[in-house]
């Protein structure tokens, strides 16, 4: 499957690192350049390409960068992606630690995956955004494995969700729907489902325990 990952952070690195090694034909970018992936480049076999590029011909485009550099990202960054291509957002609002106040999220009530959607003007599933990066490469299991992991899945377009969630399979982790885009807070820093490492029971367990009601860490 062609894949396009814009963001070459812990997250985008290693899901590189193994979406290549699955065989899945790989295209990275990242806001300093090709130039800047070249040992990312080499050691997975992935094709550095600007930013503008990435999704171009792909399946699954990943977001994976900081909630505040959405906006920047290039005008019809998903022009050229395939029919129904599916895109996924990674991202979380940190905004004391990284992001500053995103009026969006703070006065409209948006969640941050509907206000990414927004700027990229196309429907986005978010996964991914509570994962541990480094378990990506290590806690992946064969399916009907005890200690898999699951992974919560929030979308509104039943088609992409479909295929994310069987990425997130082949990539070694099970996957819980965790509802719409606007049902995605449950996902949010500082939920009980945020970094857990647990099975689908788990996951379902948690989801159905997280409050609507934003931290104070996590508000502008």
């Amino acid at each position: 499957m062609k894949i396009g990952i814009i963001g070459a952070g812990n997250i985008g690195g290693n899901l590189t690192r193994r979406l290549t090694a699955l065989g899945h034909d790989v295209s990275v970018a990242n806001s300093r350049g090709p130039h800047t992936l070249t040992a990312l480049a080499e050691e997975t076999g992935a094709t550095p390409v600007p930013v503008e590029e990435a999704a171009r011909g792909a399946e699954i485009v990943v977001v994976t960068i900081p909630l505040k550099r959405v906006p920047e990202l290039p005008s019809g960054v998903l022009d050229g992606a395939a029919e129904g291509v599916a895109v996924i957002d990674t991202g979380n609002y940190y905004p004391q630690q990284r992001d500053g106040r995103i009026a969006g999220i703070e006065d409209e009530g948006l969640t941050e995956s509907r206000w990414t959607e927004g700027h990229l003007g196309h429907p986005v599933v978010k996964a991914f955004n509570g994962t541990y990066a480094q378990d990506i490469l290590d806690r992946h299991r064969p399916a009907g494995a005890p200690d898999r992991m699951a992974l919560p899945v929030a979308g509104d377009d039943e088609a992409a969700k479909a295929k994310v969630r069987a990425l997130i399979d082949e990539l070694g982790f099970d996957t819980v729907d965790a509802g719409g885009i606007d049902d995605s807070w449950r996902q949010q820093p500082d939920t009980p489902v945020y970094g857990l490492r647990e099975g689908v029971d788990g996951v379902t367990k948690a989801l159905a325990e997280a409050s609507p009601e934003r931290p104070a860490g996590f508000r502008g």
